[in-house]
């Protein structure tokens, strides 16, 4: 184990100018990620210099046996917390060999809306508030769960302290500063009010950047996102700027207006989540509060005090695609013209 060890901690800068370029990209389900990994000269840190690449579709159902090569798009890079050094994690879209965007392909539709002159011109700043459950390794079971059985009731856990109330703690924080070391603006980490359930927050972050943290963010993690959810904190240069409140307002009602189109878009099973209990609003009911938690939409108590700020969407499930929910929250409340 100790030569494996000192393999896996082998620094290339010395020897070699090549580095490992992990390709990331999403796979059929929209929700699975795949990668692969191939030697470069290095460093790079623009994707524009790096190549595109190919992999087969049809072992990942995105593509026919009989035609099944599917090509990425290098999009985003970021350091590689794993191999570390100057290799790097490629966070990348995929396309026909013809250039078409590929269906599972929800970025290529984003970059559109983040491109319009008018998205761009309000500088569209999201946090996202990913939660997630650590199950146990031989047992899918959450961790800290007695096997078979349940915990005490919610209340000590959120933001709780101990070996008894915050479990899987060592894992959280291995995350949170491979984030960090990856280039993702990681903003912080907190326990959530069920036991072995955890949130990490991306964010500030502008346009379609949010969108690749939070996959790369995922990567590094890995996981299944379904049963919690992706609060997205949102706002506008408008929003940031005096009079900044009279425009969420009139953001929120194009919200209200497109509510099963977002619904929709917001993440699978999403309805067993929205069920109006435990701090949620009713999947088919629109609502918005100041501080209100059992609303669709949140405004915070600053926000309103100041004139002028951000609100909370949450709606979306932990399982949603980020692409799919930035880029509608500002096609929704820039683009629409009621």
């Amino acid at each position: 184990m100790s030569a494996l060890n000192d393999l896996l901690n082998l620094d290339l800068f010395d020897y070699t100018d090549k580095i490992i370029a992990e390709y990331i990209w999403i796979g059929g389900s929209g929700i699975d990620m795949r990668s692969k990994a191939r030697t470069l000269r290095g460093p790079v840190t623009d994707p524009a210099k790096l190549p595109k690449w190919n992999y087969d579709g049809s072992s990942t159902d995105q593509a026919p046996g009989h035609d099944s090569e599917v090509i990425l798009y290098p999009q985003a890079v970021f350091r590689d917390p794993f191999r570390r050094g100057s290799n790097i994690l490629v966070m990348c879209d995929a396309y026909t060999p013809a250039g078409e965007p590929i269906p599972t392909n929800k970025r290529f539709n984003a970059a559109k809306v983040f491109s319009d002159p008018h998205v761009v011109a309000e500088e569209p700043w999201y946090g996202i508030e990913q939660e997630y459950t650590l199950l146990q390794k031989d047992v899918q079971w959450p961790i800290g769960w007695p096997v078979g059985g349940f915990p005490g009731p919610q209340g000590p856990y959120y933001c709780g302290v101990g070996a008894d109330k915050a479990f899987g703690r060592d894992i959280v924080d291995a995350h949170y500063k491979a984030c960090l070391y990856a280039g993702i603006n990681i903003s912080g980490i907190n326990g959530e009010v069920m036991p072995g359930q955890w949130e990490f927050q991306v964010g500030p972050a502008v346009g379609i950047s949010a969108a690749d943290q939070v996959w790369v963010a995922r990567y590094i993690l890995e996981g299944d996102w379904n049963g919690a959810g992706a609060h997205t904190n949102y706002s506008t240069k408008s929003m940031r700027e005096h009079g900044g409140l009279n425009v969420i307002k009139k953001a929120i009602e194009k919200l209200g207006l497109r509510h099963k189109h977002h619904i929709a878009a917001y993440g699978e099973g999403n309805e067993r989540r929205l069920t109006g209990r435990h701090e949620t609003a009713d999947i088919n009911t629109f609502s918005w509060g100041v501080a209100n938690r059992g609303a669709s939409i949140r405004v915070g108590r600053d926000t309103e005090k100041d004139g002028k700020g951000y609100f909370e969407d949450r709606r979306p499930a932990s399982n949603m695609d980020p692409y799919v929910v930035t880029s509608m929250i500002a096609e929704t409340t820039i683009l629409l013209k009621p």
